[in-house]
């Protein structure tokens, strides 16, 4: 449960900007404020089904999101290569070093066609 949790707020964090008022509320209540179904439904008076319904479509559209345009996939993948640059740079070892920061690039550029 905590790993959907993470994922569930960076996905939020990157695409928060595409749900509605409503979605993003019901999302920051759930999983950043760690309100129950029960205590959400309660606040906006409506229905503990209808708070699930709309986190689980939330959810969903966060996902295809993901799926659709790769922004926490290629953060991840961008951190782990910043991280394994600076251990590599400890070790002063320039071919590995142009090799990341080429992986790096590449993937910057890859954002930039892709509008990102």
């Amino acid at each position: 449960m905590l790993e959907k949790t993470v994922r569930m707020n960076a996905l939020y964090d990157f695409y928060h900007p595409l749900l509605t008022e409503k979605q993003k509320k019901y999302m920051e209540l759930y999983y950043r404020d760690d309100y129950s179904l029960g205590e959400i439904s309660s606040h906006f008076q409506v229905s503990r089904q209808a708070v699930y319904d709309n986190i689980k479509r939330t959810e969903s559209l966060l996902e295809e999101y993901e799926t659709k345009l790769s922004l926490y996939d290629k953060y991840t993948t961008r951190m782990a290569l910043y991280d394994e640059l600076k251990q590599v740079a400890r070790s002063d070892s320039s071919l590995r070093i142009k090799e990341i920061v080429e992986s790096l690039e590449q993937l910057e550029e890859e954002g930039h066609v892709n509008g990102i």
